[in-house]
């Protein structure tokens, strides 16, 4: 019986000579570095795959990825929001054998994944029980920092705008490449570059002191800080961050909110009652953005995530540019570039999240 060794050597003749012989088994594989600095050996020919974080998943179907994907985290519904199910209406249909940091590896197992997508804090163990069982593991921060903060919920970041635009990059390939669509994770990552390009041309002259103070409320006053996308994504839309002295993702108090005081407030899509909240709550009343009545449930493409999305950098900064800025952008259309990118990426038209 011929060695795996041998095999691999017929295969790589068989490419030689256009394919005589056979083509490359499906277990002949080649290594991708993570996000988390860690080298992974997958197939070369990867079909199924099982994705336990949102970010990767959001990504999968923009590469018009899902027919690979035979496993979602079990939080997709809460971490995409209800809306998102008209942009993959296969999700309810695949089983969900894990979450952002647990694995039934029972469950997981059935699936008979080539490779499984995990978020870069998903715990140590957990990640080694997966590879013990024989699956090879792809972690994705979507942030460029070194190993040792890569594995961190709130990791450490030096320069924030390079992280993330290298680490935005780096990860839309690593997905594009496991699963096949190399050309497809370019073009989303070429539109990303021009939509800032115009924001950062039209916001160039305004000075720090007089950028619109912004916040970002979630449930239970979480916000989110530096070292975060979603704070990136206000300073490129021409916003000073309210909460800009606390680090990563984190609960405030309503004393800071008070103190802080800001012109704008900000709500995540997937977090509608949070505006009802503050327009009833006696507590928000004294607040400026409050007062004018400037509290902006955002649409369905801004996600303001802690990790960059690509239609969030092509389209959600735009749109809040236009919101702070009107004056700047008047000419710009949301409704025609929401429409123009939802037909590229998800392949359907974009309806307003109402």
């Amino acid at each position: 019986m011929l060695s795996r060794r041998h095999l691999l050597f017929l295969a790589k003749i068989s490419v030689l000579f256009g394919g005589l012989l056979f083509s490359a088994p499906a277990w002949a594989d080649h290594v991708v570095t993570d996000q988390i600095g860690r080298q992974v050996h997958i197939p070369d020919t990867v079909s199924r795959v099982v994705i336990l974080q949102h970010q990767t998943l959001n990504i999968a179907v923009q590469l018009d990825a899902m027919d690979k994907v035979v496993g979602v985290l079990d939080e997709w519904k809460k971490q995409l929001g209800a809306n998102y199910v008209r942009l993959a209406p296969q999700l309810p249909k695949l089983p969900m054998p894990g979450g952002l940091t647990k694995v039934n590896i029972e469950e997981l197992l059935k699936l008979k994944p080539d490779v499984v997508f995990v978020t870069n804090y998903a715990p140590a163990d957990m990640v080694k029980q997966i590879e013990e069982a024989g699956l090879p593991v792809v972690a994705i921060s979507l942030l460029d920092v070194p190993p040792e903060e890569a594995v961190k919920l709130n990791p450490s970041v030096k320069d924030e705008p390079a992280a993330i635009d290298a680490g935005f990059a780096i990860g839309v390939r690593l997905i594009a490449e496991v699963l096949g669509r190399k050309d497809k994770g370019e073009q989303m990552i070429a539109v990303t570059k021009k939509a800032r390009k115009l924001i950062a041309d039209r916001l160039a002259d305004i000075p720090e002191d007089r950028r619109v103070p912004v916040y970002m409320a979630n449930p239970d006053l979480t916000t989110y800080g530096r070292g975060k996308y979603t704070g990136l994504m206000m300073e490129r839309a021409g916003a000073r961050n309210v909460a800009n002295s606390i680090s990563g993702f984190k609960q405030v108090t309503m004393e800071d909110v008070l103190k802080w005081d800001p012109t704008v407030i900000f709500v995540q899509e997937r977090y509608p009652t949070v505006v009802d909240d503050i327009k009833k709550s006696p507590s928000w009343q004294t607040i400026d953005a409050v007062k004018s009545g400037r509290i902006y449930l955002m649409p369905e493409y801004a996600k303001a995530w802690g990790y960059p999305m690509p239609e969030a950098m092509a389209l959600g900064e735009l749109w809040m540019a236009k919101e702070l800025y009107p004056e700047r952008f008047k000419d710009i259309d949301m409704q025609k570039e929401a429409d123009a990118y939802y037909k590229e990426f998800y392949r359907i038209d974009y309806r307003a999240a109402q």
